[in-house]
C-alpha cells in the first residue's frame, strides 16, 4: 500500500549538499568552546559585563583568506564569559542542536576542565554535571548521542594535566569516555604529559592526543603513539615525514581525525596549491584511516555538512571514500561493540538509500 504522498517521497531527488546534510556522521574532533554561537557569545559578554568590544567580538568570528588560530577565542570565553554551570549547559545544548541538524548521529566533544576550574571558577563536578545534563537533554530532543572528553590544556604545568586525571576519575560518569589533550603543541610536546595519560590508560578511560598539528614534526605522533598509548590522533598530518611510521599506523588501523579547514595549512600553503599540497590528500593515499570533522564549526565557519563536501570539492574524493571514511568515524568511536555494529549496519543503509536518490551521482 502506497500512502498519500509516499510515492513523491521515494521518487524525490536530492542535490549534493542535502545529501552531504542528510548522511549519518560522528564527531570525534570538536571543542566545545569552538562552538559557540555568536549570538550566545555577545549575551554572556552583556552578561558578565566582559571587557571584550563587539569589534572583537565580530572579530572572533571572521575568517579571512589566511585565518589567525581560534585559541585567542578559547582563552576569551575562560577568562571573561564562563562563569556558571548553567552557561556550559547551554553552549553544549547548542552544539548539540545544531550538530545533529546537519546528521551528526553521534559525537565526542572536547572541554578544558583546567581552564574552567582554574580560570572561570566552576568547580569540576558542577560543570561536568551541566554538560552531562545537556548531553542527555539533546539526545532527548533530537536523537543525537554523544559522549565528552575531558582535555588537558598542554600549555599549563604537566602536573595540572595528573590533577585533571583525578578530577575525571574522582567523579566518574559513563558520559566521560576518554581524555585528549589540545592548544599549541609547539613547546608542549606530548612526552611531558606520560603521566597523566598512563593514569588514565590503568583506569580504563580511553585516549587520544592532538599531535602533528602547528608543522610539528612527525616524531610527536610517534611518542602519542608508543609512549602515551593513544587509541587515536587528532590531525597528525606531519606524520607523512616517515614513511614507515606512516605504514606502521596504517597496519594498527589508527584513526586520524583530521580538519579540512586546519589553520596551519590555509596560512602556509598558496590559495592555489592548497588543496592539492594538502596532507588529508595524501594521507588517505598513504592507507591512513582518516575521518573529516569541523574542530570549531562556529569559530571555523563550517558545519559538518560543509566539513564533509570539502572532502570532496577540494581533496578530490568521491561517495565511496566518504562512505568509508563514515564507517571509519564509527571503527574509532569509544562505543561498545554491539553499538558499533549496529550502526554500522544502519548508517551503511541509510547512506546507499540516500545516495540512491541523488539528483546526479557522484
Amino acid at each position: 500500500m502506497v500512502l498519500p504522498g509516499q510515492a513523491d517521497f521515494v521518487e524525490s531527488r536530492l542535490e549534493l549538499t542535502e545529501f552531504l546534510r542528510l548522511m549519518p556522521k560522528a564527531e570525534l574532533h570538536c571543542h566545545l568552546l569552538g562552538t559557540v554561537r555568536y549570538d550566545t557569545f555577545v549575551d554572556l559578554a552583556n552578561k558578565t559585563q566582559a571587557p571584550v568590544e563587539r569589534a572583537e567580538i565580530d572579530a572572533f568570528y571572521t575568517r579571512g583568506e589566511k585565518p589567525v588560530g581560534v585559541l585567542r577565542v578559547l582563552r576569551a570565553l575562560d577568562a571573561h564569559l564562563l562563569t556558571s554551570a548553567e552557561d556550559l549547559y547551554r553552549i553544549t545544548y547548542e552544539y548539540l542542536e545544531d550538530a545533529s541538524s546537519h546528521g551528526v548521529q553521534y559525537s565526542e566533544f572536547f572541554w578544558n576542565p583546567t581552564g574552567t576550574v582554574k580560570t572561570s571558577r566552576i568547580p569540576y563536578a558542577q560543570a561536568q554535571a551541566a554538560i552531562v545534563h545537556a548531553i542527555h537533554a539533546a539526545q532527548a530532543d533530537f536523537g543525537i548521542t554523544s559522549r565528552l572528553i575531558p582535555s588537558i590544556d598542554r600549555e599549563a604545568d604537566p602536573a595540572e594535566a595528573v590533577e585533571m586525571v583525578e578530577w575525571v576519575l574522582a567523579h566518574r560518569v559513563p558520559e566521560v569516555v576518554g581524555i585528549g589533550i589540545d592548544y599549541r603543541e609547539p613547546e608542549h610536546p606530548p612526552e611531558l604529559f606520560w603521566k597523566a595519560y598512563r593514569m588514565a590508560r590503568e583506569a580504563g578511560l580511553k585516549t587520544t592526543a592532538h599531535a602533528g598539528e602547528f608543522g610539528m614534526p612527525w616524531t610527536n605522533v610517534e611518542t602519542a603513539v608508543d609512549l602515551l598509548g593513544v587509541d587515536r590522533i587528532d590531525h597528525g598530518y606531519t606524520v607523512l615525514e616517515n614513511p614507515a611510521f606512516v605504514q606502521r599506523c596504517a597496519e594498527k588501523g589508527i584513526l586520524f581525525t583530521v580538519v579540512p579547514t586546519n589553520s596551519y595549512y590555509l596560512r602556509t600553503l598558496p590559495p592555489e596549491r592548497w588543496a592539492s599540497e594538502h596532507p588529508i590528500r595524501f594521507m588517505y593515499q598513504q592507507g591512513l584511516k582518516i575521518h573529516p570533522n569541523t574542530d570549531d564549526p562556529t569559530l571555523h565557519k563550517v558545519t559538518p555538512t560543509e566539513a564533509w563536501h570539502m572532502m570532496m570539492l577540494h581533496f578530490g574524493f568521491g561517495l565511496d571514500q566518504l562512505r568509508e571514511f563514515m564507517l571509519n568515524g564509527l571503527d574509532g568511536a569509544w562505543i561498545d561493540e554491539q553499538t558499533r555494529q549496529q550502526w554500522r549496519t544502519e548508517w551503511s543503509a541509510s547512506f546507499d538509500a540516500l545516495r540512491s536518490r541523488l539528483a546526479e551521482p557522484a
